[in-house]
């Protein structure tokens, strides 16, 4: 069993020569996961591989998660998601997600975060999208280029998810504000 709560598997003997493979594909992993000790020997478990590697990404996508989204809300949002029930989701989004995706090469994280406003303003995902606002303030993005994609989401996804989306970004923007300025006179 995985340490996290994810699954493990047993695979039988062929797979191992996939396995043994892996390492010729690493450039597409995490740094953490390409500088792990190499894939397996004859003698290795399978499962204690996937598990390794499975708790690399995790922990590569948790440090991104707090980057981007902050440590108060990714520290409330695990600790909601505590129970039996809903650990797994929260181990799935920190791994594939945060720990897969957003630490892929290819784009920097100012445009993940602008196309995630993009999509969640798109889906009507209020609460998510304010997440990503103050992600991409802590990515760089600037409040004139927030209000671009949210001007573009109107155009193509309808008013109403524009109207819905500058109405949290704004909110969002303000409280990013204001906790600088009191952070100024502490």
């Amino acid at each position: 069993m995985h340490p996290l709560g994810l699954f493990s598997c047993n695979p039988p003997s062929p797979l191992a020569n996939i396995a043994s493979k892996a390492s010729d594909k690493a450039h597409h992993y995490p740094q953490s996961v390409q500088s792990a000790p190499p894939i397996m020997s004859s003698d290795t478990d399978f499962s204690t591989i996937l598990d390794a590697a499975h708790k690399a990404i995790f922990d590569q996508g948790l440090k991104i998660r707090y980057e981007v989204a902050g440590k108060a809300y990714v520290d409330q949002s695990l600790e909601r998601g505590s129970s039996n029930f809903a650990r797994p989701m929260q181990e799935l989004v920190t791994e594939a997600c945060w720990g897969s995706v957003w630490s892929r090469p290819g784009l920097e994280r100012k445009t993940r975060s602008m196309l995630n406003m993009a999509m969640l303003c798109a889906l009507n995902r209020g609460p998510e999208l304010a997440v990503h606002v103050r992600g991409a303030l802590n990515n760089g993005a600037t409040e004139v280029e927030i209000r671009e994609v949210l001007l573009q989401v109107s155009i193509y996804c309808g008013m109403p998810a524009g109207l819905e989306g500058f109405k949290i970004a704004e909110k969002v923007i303000s409280e990013v504000r204001k906790e600088k300025e009191d952070a100024k006179t502490v």
